[in-house]
């Protein structure tokens, strides 16, 4: 910024209204002004390598999950007409000719422009059995002709009930819920009611209950567990803490994969810990434990791989707490157990806060562990999003499922902040 100096203004005869100006005579203010744009632009430019990097890997591609759980263009393009004709249909009869007319229509174009298979997927997840429905339909298209109402009902039956015709409308807009209520466990009947699936088809909401007791079970293990080590780690001297601290960062320097499978190795029937419990006689050969494809093994696992992020706030927060605050706790006549408990528990809530919000919102969402040691009763609802989009290509269910999961973690965190409070969170 220029020099700045002070110099009386030419046209103000008196000395205290004269202007403040720099030496190449800009006025101050405004030559303040341009010099904390310019720093605000040079900070802008700055951060906006992460911006742009946040932007495209994170906040679009969360936009496009949420956009494509509602989105539902299939039906609409692929049988325009028949649509056209279903928006005046009152639903209590079956629709007339005009209506089955433009379905032979619609269905014989997509079956030239091979759109069929789009169409029959996507009606498949409503209705079972209208995959084959609509394909079936559709290769004899061309060789119907009038009455078509007749002619379809008679290539097959059910396009003689209620039900198809009531999915076609409902379906037939741009935009749709029909995932969000599948992901809850809900189904529309035959007169498009909402109502809950049948109880053996009930899965998402076991499944988000499981996942949110395998995070908080997960997140206690590694607190009980990381906080002596903490305790321990910011107790030692410095030389021989930094040693231990090797064995906690050792999983960050260890494969995933490699890390998982040791724990099959370790955790099966006839794998190391039930060999040495049988060998040692604490337990029997025929009573060896199911440590393995359930619950148990998930929480062990990730337990493991998810320890250091609970050790490291609660250690950069115990490193700066002052042993004379203990001291002085036992000189005012408290024993060991009351000065830790009331004087150096209450100090590291910061580390525990932050260690418990790392550790949970890891593993609400995680993935590779829980398939390959969770077996039926360890898996989460990210192994089930993960099928969807690999496996049925059900990729609106699995958006849904995947915005559910996000908007439960953002009202977990928001009741965590009315309640601990964000600020009170450190990383050290």
């Amino acid at each position: 910024m220029a020099q700045a100096a002070l110099a009386p203004a030419a046209s103000s005869p008196d000395p205290m209204a004269r202007d403040m100006v720099t030496a190449d005579g800009v006025p101050l203010k405004t030559s303040l002004k341009r010099a904390e744009r310019r720093r605000k632009i040079t900070a802008f430019l700055l951060v906006a390598p992460l911006l742009a990097f946040i932007l495209i890997t994170f906040i679009i591609p969360i936009g496009q999950m949420m956009w494509r759980s509602v989105d539902n263009p299939v039906i609409v393009a692929v049988l325009p007409q028949t649509m056209e004709t279903l928006s005046d249909w009152n639903g209590e009869d079956l629709p007339g000719e005009e209506t089955y007319a433009a379905l032979v229509a619609d269905l014989a174009t997509a079956q030239e422009n091979r759109s069929v298979g789009q169409l029959a997927i996507r009606l498949n997840y409503e209705l079972s059995g209208a995959r084959s429905l609509v394909a079936g339909l559709a290769r004899g298209a061309d060789e119907l002709e009038a009455p078509f109402r007749e002619a379809v009902i008679d290539d097959n039956r059910r396009w003689g009930e209620m039900q198809i015709w009531t999915i076609l409308k409902r379906e037939g807009r741009p935009y749709t819920t029909a995932h969000y209520v599948s992901a809850i466990d809900m189904q529309y009947n035959a007169e498009g009611e909402l109502v809950r699936q049948p109880s053996t088809q009930r899965v998402y909401v076991q499944l988000f209950l499981r996942t949110l007791a395998l995070s908080v079970a997960i997140t206690c293990t590694t607190l009980l567990l990381g906080y002596p080590i903490a305790f321990l780690l910011a107790s030692l001297p410095m030389r021989t803490s930094n040693l231990l601290m090797i064995f906690v960062l050792l999983p960050f320097w260890t494969s995933l994969l490699v890390r998982t499978t040791a724990w099959i190795v370790l955790l099966q029937q006839q794998g190391v810990i039930n060999e040495l419990l049988v060998w040692s006689g604490i337990i029997s050969n025929s009573g060896r434990l199911p440590m393995i494809h359930n619950a148990v093994g998930t929480i062990i696992a990730m337990t493991h791989v998810l320890l250091p992020f609970m050790v490291l706030p609660l250690y950069s927060v115990m490193k700066g707490i002052s042993p004379s605050y203990m001291r002085a706790a036992r000189s005012l006549g408290a024993n060991n157990w009351t000065a830790f408990w009331k004087v150096y528990v209450p100090l590291t809530v910061p580390g525990i806060g932050a260690g418990a919000i790392l550790v949970f919102i890891i593993s609400i969402g995680y993935y590779i562990t829980p398939a390959l040691v969770g077996g039926q009763s360890g898996q989460m609802i990210s192994n089930l999003i993960a099928f969807h989009m690999q496996n049925s290509l059900n990729w609106g269910l699995a958006a849904a499922l995947g915005t559910i999961l996000l908007t439960g973690v953002l009202i977990l965190y928001w009741v965590y902040n009315r309640i601990v409070g964000i600020d009170n969170v450190k990383l050290g």
